[in-house]
């Protein structure tokens, strides 16, 4: 633990010579990933997330606790270099933020007045018990927290592993379902099904992402961790239907939990002929970069360089990995796969409203009395979510807004609260629902500061591919921070609305693209956080 990351110049040079590149793409390489490092790294290491789940319930305060007990600052070693203190942007234990991790231990409900606690690792909260499936409507965690995972003779005694109708049959029962991707655009899934399947090509993938990375969001973990075979029966059917020999789950760093689950998984999977030379998956773990939850810096990770993101064309779908045409989901969109098939996509499509079909776990965080995992047919408004799950804020204190749809999702009052969960109605106010995460805000918080962290978090984790995002990003933080201790000027106001619009509409990827989102929601309806009158 103490060198994982660890590459110093004379291995970088092996490995240069060894796969034939330059010197200089290893080092950019190790230079891009946040895990790969070219400096020994400290004793003993303490990460806290910095993401908005956390930040609800006092990661800030918690951060500045621990620089004053350590003496260092965040980002620093300490001088006998026992210590490391260092910022993560999610860990995946949002319903229990604020979060840490201690030499690779995950710390939940951390308490910033007993730092200490932290150094030494006794630090596990206490974790309350779920009350809140009865009022679910459970198919894609269905068999979650009912049996082992690995449990194979369990998983197939309840549906698992069936035998498969032809390729042609699998693709239409997925338009009939209406499934929509769970993890950011909610793309029609058929579409993409029949465009990997119309291609014409000696190897075909399918690619699982993984990379869930959004503050507030966990439901990859959980069903990775709680019921791996899930994943691994809707890749060999979405494999099947378009005709892909290997399967490729691309999973972040900070999931080691999940990665060894998984791993094994795979194997029990492999043993009893359920993954062959006809179809197998591997495992590809990330290194550290937000950006990979983008498709084709995912792509570009995959294949073993710097996760820039692609221009397009040529559509991922056509010439995506190594040439070749992958599919591309996220976890809880193959994860829904099984049920629809075995179900059938007319069933699927009488859950939800509209063109938002089917069910969708939500992801209840912040500062909540009960977080956790929520899964819902699409419809209920936002609010009733919220009230009937959470229990009210973690505080005692009023709710003034919530985030859905991740960091580069919307913020909304409470006057919003009565909008349904769906694609339609969420687009309507202009927020989206993403991978379902949604983060709670009691009356504490201040909506400026959100706005500055927005630009902060695309600042640090932009490719810096394109100008509007790489240099939008530090403006935009420049900007915030002028408007919060010089005033909301109609020139500094102007400057930044143009400045968001820069970003939004000259951005190669959603990461530049979607950052003003939370901005201009925030600036629009909590506009007194910003020193303007109404």
């Amino acid at each position: 633990m103490a060198n994982h990351g660890y590459i110093d110049d004379e291995a970088q040079k092996i490995v240069a010579d060894v796969f034939n590149i330059s010197q200089a793409e290893v080092r950019g390489i190790v230079s891009f990933y946040e895990d790969l490092r070219t400096k020994p790294p400290a004793e003993n290491t303490i990460r806290i997330c910095q993401a908005e789940a956390c930040q609800a319930n006092g990661s800030r305060e918690l951060t500045k606790s621990m620089e004053n007990h350590l003496g260092i600052r965040l980002g620093q070693i300490s001088a006998d270099k026992k210590i490391a203190l260092e910022p993560v942007y999610c860990l995946g234990h949002c319903a229990l933020g604020p979060a840490a991790e201690v030499n690779g231990t995950i710390q939940t409900l951390v308490d910033q007045d007993k730092p200490s606690r932290l150094i030494t690792g006794d630090y596990i909260a206490p974790v309350e018990p779920e009350t809140m499936v009865a009022d679910q409507t459970r198919l894609i965690f269905s068999r979650y927290g009912k049996g082992e995972p690995l449990d194979l003779q369990d998983f197939q005694a309840k549906g698992g592993f069936s035998d498969l109708p032809a390729p042609e049959v699998l693709i239409d029962e997925i338009k009939k379902s209406g499934l929509r991707g769970r993890g950011g655009a909610g793309f029609p899934a058929h579409i993409k099904w029949q465009t990997v399947a119309s291609q014409v090509s000696d190897i075909k993938y399918i690619v699982c992402n993984a990379d869930e990375g959004d503050s507030g969001t966990f439901a990859d973990r959980m069903i990775m961790e709680g019921d791996p075979f899930l994943l691994i029966e809707g890749m060999r059917i979405a494999g099947k239907a378009v005709g892909a020999d290997k399967g490729y789950v691309y999973l972040r760093s900070e999931y080691p939990k999940a990665a060894g689950l998984f791993d094994e998984a795979i194997k029990i999977a492999r043993a009893n002929g359920f993954l062959d030379k006809n179809f197998d998956i591997e495992l590809f773990m990330g290194a550290g970069a937000y950006i990979c939850g983008e498709e084709t810096s995912l792509l570009e990770s995959l294949e073993g360089k710097r996760g820039i993101i692609r221009a397009k064309p040529p559509l991922p779908a056509i010439e995506g990995l190594f040439g070749k045409p992958p599919l591309v989901h996220n976890v809880i969109t193959l994860c829904s796969v099984p049920w629809i098939i075995k179900n059938g996509g007319n069933a699927y499509a009488k859950y939800g409203v509209g063109a938002s079909t089917g069910t969708m776990p939500f992801q209840l965080s912040g500062n909540v009395k009960q977080g956790g995992l929520v899964e819902l047919p699409f419809g209920m408004p936002v609010g009733e979510l919220v009230e009937r799950f959470s229990g009210g804020t973690r505080s005692g204190r009023p709710i003034k807004a919530l985030q859905i749809g991740g960091p580069l999702g919307s913020y909304l009052p409470t006057s919003l609260f009565e909008t349904p969960l769906t694609y339609e109605a969420m687009a309507a106010v202009g927020a989206g629902i993403g991978h379902g995460g949604i983060v709670v805000y009691d009356d504490t918080v201040d909506l400026s500061e959100q706005a500055r962290y927005a630009f902060e978090f695309c600042e640090h984790e932009s490719c810096g591919k394109c100008t509007p995002c790489r240099i939008g990003s530090v403006r935009g933080v420049e900007l915030v921070e002028e408007i919060r201790e010089l005033g909301a000027s109609d020139k500094r106001l102007i400057t930044l609305k143009d400045l968001c619009e820069t970003m939004t509409q000259a951005s190669l990827c959603q990461m530049g693209g979607m950052t003003p989102i939370p901005v201009e929601s925030a600036l629009r309806h909590f506009p007194e956080d910003f020193g303007v009158e109404n």
